[in-house]
């Protein structure tokens, strides 16, 4: 069996799986309540940086300290799945990906990803625009075409493409998540200095978690890295109206999202 970790990036107590692939951290643990998990604030870390980068302290983490042949990102209300995404909820956590799962999976690819959310009426940089405060995502492309031009070709297809591999979620070889890491961090953290989070609210100052969503398949694209899809399935029960109403009234009368759905 491969040596595959996938770290569950967790805030808040939750009943998470138990396979022993996964392995729970606690995200942006400085300064906060223990909850009985491996914490983000040991070793090489950021997990000070959380309110702006969410699950990306969680992934530092894992880049920097956690020794497997394959890394994973998972989330405690959002993991994989091979099964139909219809169960009842009490039994969900039951259905995420398994070690001989992920394992026979990886037989056939270096990289497993969520299948692509679509937005059939939007592009996703106008989608981005319309729930967003769209600067950051202005300024990233500026710090691209400064310091990796190579990937602004790609970058550009963001306004043209209507579908993504979302969440910051994945499982790949331990190589080529370090490949990853040391292009996308650099970015964010230029992106950071240039326009501080702190002057947005606490939803909206998570903007770097949101734009490392979108860079991820530049990066997957431009280095024509192959996967395979698999379903996500959620724990929480997605609340669709309020999502839905929350979309139309960002795209139709310029209200931004104001918290997650």
């Amino acid at each position: 069996m491969k040596d595959i970790k996938v770290i569950i990036a967790i805030h808040k107590k939750f009943k998470i799986a138990q396979d022993k692939m996964y392995l729970p951290i606690q995200v942006g643990s400085e300064g906060k309540r223990d909850l009985g998990f491996q914490k983000d604030n040991e070793g090489d870390n950021i997990s000070s940086k959380n309110p702006y980068y969410s699950e990306l302290t969680g992934l530092y983490y894992a880049w920097k300290n956690v020794k497997a042949d394959y890394i994973g990102l998972v989330h405690y209300r959002r993991y994989f799945t091979k099964k139909i995404n219809t169960i009842k909820i009490s039994n969900r956590l039951d259905k995420v990906l398994t070690l001989k799962e992920a394992d026979a999976l990886l037989d056939k690819t270096d990289v497993i990803l969520p299948k692509k959310r679509r937005y059939y009426i939007e592009n996703l940089y106008s989608h981005y625009k319309h729930t967003m405060y769209v600067e950051p995502l202005d300024e990233t492309r500026k710090i691209i075409q400064e310091k990796t031009p190579e990937y602004l070709k790609e970058f550009d297809k963001i306004k043209k493409r209507t579908s993504a591999h979302m969440f910051n979620m994945f499982i790949m070889k331990k190589e080529i998540l370090n490949e990853y890491c040391e292009w996308l961090f650099p970015i964010l953290e230029e992106l950071e200095k240039r326009i501080p989070p702190k002057n947005y609210n606490s939803f909206h100052a998570r903007y770097i978690g949101r734009i490392a969503e979108l860079l991820f398949d530049v990066w997957i694209n431009k280095n024509k890295i192959s996967y395979k899809e698999v379903k996500v399935i959620n724990i929480q029960r997605v609340n669709w109206y309020k999502k839905i109403i929350a979309f139309l009234k960002a795209k139709y009368l310029k209200e931004k999202y104001t918290e997650s759905f």
